[in-house]
């Protein structure tokens, strides 16, 4: 994968984690439909619609999805089971070669990194745990720590912040179109990482 880097250095870099740093969606949209399934769901969620979707706190995705539908599923419940299937498949995922050896790369020079995702800290810290890049971040900002997730630019805000980096001087790994319109409203540069779908 070639990613189109900006010629200037940053102080923070700020990455996404699933879809950007950890090669987990795949796992996610089949974590998503076995729920789904499991609750009766009066939809058939694409995976097209799910990559569109990337980003979105899971709980916003359920709740618009009964808007949309007319139905009334409990976003918590549909949560709670997408996250223990994710959890019993999470031997299956690895990390994203490139984006990860940038991270690495930054920790080593002592670059300011974080991770922001859209994804509880339950699933987060286990998927960099085991795609072995958890130990590069101090950092973690998740939907918990935010009063909007993504497309808002709460969590790069946060992230920011608790770097202390100027916003104007962090870059954004992202997967989603979320997050790269979050990246956009914080006043940040981003990076698009394609899609391995």
């Amino acid at each position: 994968m070639i990613l189109n880097l900006p010629e200037r250095d940053f102080d923070g870099y700020i990455f996404d984690c699933d879809g950007t740093l950890v090669d987990s969606m795949p796992l996610h949209f089949r974590a998503w439909s076995a729920s789904f399934a499991h609750h009766g769901a009066p939809w058939n969620w694409s995976e097209d619609e799910f990559y569109a979707n990337a980003g979105v706190p899971d709980r916003i995705t359920v709740m618009e999805l009964n808007q949309r539908f007319g139905a009334n599923l409990c976003p918590d419940l549909i949560h709670r089971y997408k996250a223990d299937w994710y959890a019993r498949h999470l031997h299956e995922i690895e990390a994203v070669a490139s984006v990860a050896e940038l991270a690495r790369r930054f920790h080593h020079e002592g670059k300011s990194i974080s991770v922001a995702s859209g994804s509880d800290l339950s699933l987060v810290a286990p998927s960099l745990d085991r795609a072995g890049l958890l130990d590069l971040f101090e950092i973690i900002i998740t939907p918990a720590d935010v009063a909007r997730g993504k497309p808002a630019p709460d969590m790069f805000l946060l992230a920011a912040g608790r770097m202390g980096v100027a916003p104007e001087n962090c870059l954004v790994f992202e997967d989603g179109q979320a997050g790269i319109d979050a990246a956009n409203a914080a006043g940040m540069a981003s990076v698009f990482v394609p899609s391995r779908k």
